[in-house]
């Protein structure tokens, strides 16, 4: 299931947001923040990239290619556009890379945890009856893998990004 990423040193953090607050000023607090979010923006294109040019697969042997989209945006770029960024340094710091659901369109709330488990179940044509569903499949974990791909150079990148911020403050 694709969960928000956080890359967070709560008690560093914390302790550098206080000291922001009292020494460092507006600029600092600034500075810190573009860099938080430049160490996170990789990781976020990356994932709309993988979502853009998932592979999604009907069931069984058809040969008849989908047909278009009844809706004015297709699925991959839907999702992709979901995708975001967002840098707290005040309560509860760090930066967090998470799924928009209030972006998507009705319906399609759960359609990335879905692909992110292999399978998306849907009525062909919004036809519910039993015989209207149909399964696609996705190679799975698309949000997970990329995660983990990027994670131990965000929590670096964030190291680092503190430990230049408390030097200056020093």
């Amino acid at each position: 299931m694709p969960r928000d990423v956080r890359i967070l040193n709560t008690g560093s953090l914390l302790e550098l947001s206080r000291r922001l607050r009292t020494v460092g000023g507006q600029p600092l607090r600034n500075t810190m923040t573009r860099r938080i979010r430049r160490a996170a923006e990789p990781m976020h294109r990356d994932l709309q990239s993988t979502m853009r040019g998932l592979d999604i697969r009907p069931q069984g042997r058809t040969t008849r290619p989908g047909g278009p989209s009844r809706n004015t945006r297709p699925l991959r770029s839907t999702l992709a556009a979901a995708i975001r960024i967002s840098v707290r340094i005040s309560s509860n710091p760090g930066a967090t890379v998470w799924i928009d659901r209030g972006r998507l369109p009705k319906g399609y709330e759960n359609i990335p945890n879905e692909l992110n488990k292999g399978r998306l179940r849907h009525p062909t044509f919004g036809n519910k009856s039993r015989r209207g569903w149909v399964n696609q499949y996705a190679s799975p974990p698309w949000w997970d893998s990329v995660v983990r791909q990027h994670r131990p150079r965000m929590e670096r990148e964030v190291a680092r990004i503190l430990d230049d911020v408390r030097r200056s403050l020093d």
